[in-house]
């Protein structure tokens, strides 16, 4: 039994040299800044998160990992079990933290209590027809050009020095299950989706994804939901109009089945924009996959690491 089940991911931190060049970039991207008195430059969704982006002024970097729990109560069944208090958060939605170091050195901080913001509609979330079902009749349909429609951050994939020891630690205080395990060969598992449990309820196909790398500890990437396909279409044409840097895409994902689009901000950190992914209950299992799963696409470029062995 794990010590908590969190809800969902919360946010993602980092840092950078230039808070303004950060700001243009999420506005391209479809998110909506608001620096604080702090400094620390925020950016929401048009979902109920009162922020899901966090970038602090420093050299460039990830900075931490948020989490949301379900209540202030298993907040402080966290801490007592780790060790560790719980805060006050300055942040925009206030509410409770506590934060955590996972074995990479990694921050994670676990929030609960925010004040859920009020949301944003969505221009692009309109009827839309298809051979069998004709939801929109006597209206064309008209999208306003710009940024994409960001509702929400739905998973982050943390590089990790040692799979095994990550997942353990994850999944023994916040409650994970693993949706697919990656192996290399028979019995060599580099790294797993995970998503939450919530019982009964339908949660994403995987809200953490750990992958044993050279490269750990860092963050592969975090990946925003937004309204639907036109609405990511949308965003891949004002992201390449603005000159921003793309990094695979746009394709679907064979492990969660979503339409995704990476994108590369100014100091590389890859952000994904994705829609139509996988929904599973606890009742729904584990599975095992391959490196081939995880790169590989149902429809789409390649992704780079395979595109250049063929």
């Amino acid at each position: 039994m794990s010590t908590i089940k969190i809800e969902d991911i919360a946010y993602v931190r980092y840092s950078a040299p230039d808070l303004q060049a950060m700001r243009a970039f999420l506005l391209d991207f479809g998110l909506t800044p608001a620096p604080s008195p702090s400094g620390t430059l925020y950016a929401r969704g048009a979902g109920a998160d009162p922020f899901i982006h966090a970038t602090v002024e420093g050299a460039p970097g990830f900075a931490a990992l948020g989490l949301r729990a379900e209540s202030v109560g298993d907040l402080e069944k966290l801490a007592a079990s780790e060790g560790a208090r719980v805060e006050t958060s300055s942040a925009p939605g206030g509410g409770s933290i506590v934060s955590l170091t996972d074995p990479d050195g990694r921050c994670v901080e676990v929030v609960a209590g925010q004040t859920r913001a009020p949301q944003y509609s969505l221009e692009a979330d309109g009827p839309h027809n298809n051979a069998r079902d004709k939801a929109r009749l006597r209206a064309p349909l008209r999208l306003a050009g710009g940024a994409a429609s960001v509702v929400r951050l739905g998973h982050a994939v943390l590089e990790v020095k040692d799979f095994r020891a990550a997942e353990a630690w994850y999944k023994d205080r916040f409650g994970f299950i693993t949706s697919d395990e990656i192996e290399m060969a028979p019995g060599q598992a580099i790294g797993a989706f995970m998503r939450c449990d919530r019982g009964d309820t339908p949660t994403d196909h995987h809200t953490l994804f750990l992958l044993q790398s050279p490269n750990a500890p860092g963050i592969n990437h975090a990946a925003f939901e937004v309204a639907n396909f036109d609405d990511l279409m949308r965003g891949h044409t004002h992201l390449k109009n603005a000159k921003r840097t793309p990094a695979w895409g746009v394709g679907r994902h064979i492990l969660g089945s979503q339409v995704f689009d990476y994108w590369k901000d100014p100091w590389g950190n890859e952000l994904e924009h994705w829609t139509d992914g996988d929904l599973f209950t606890a009742a729904d299992g584990s599975h095992k996959a391959t490196f081939q799963d995880l790169l590989g696409v149902q429809w789409g470029p390649l992704h780079p690491m395979m595109a250049g062995n063929t």
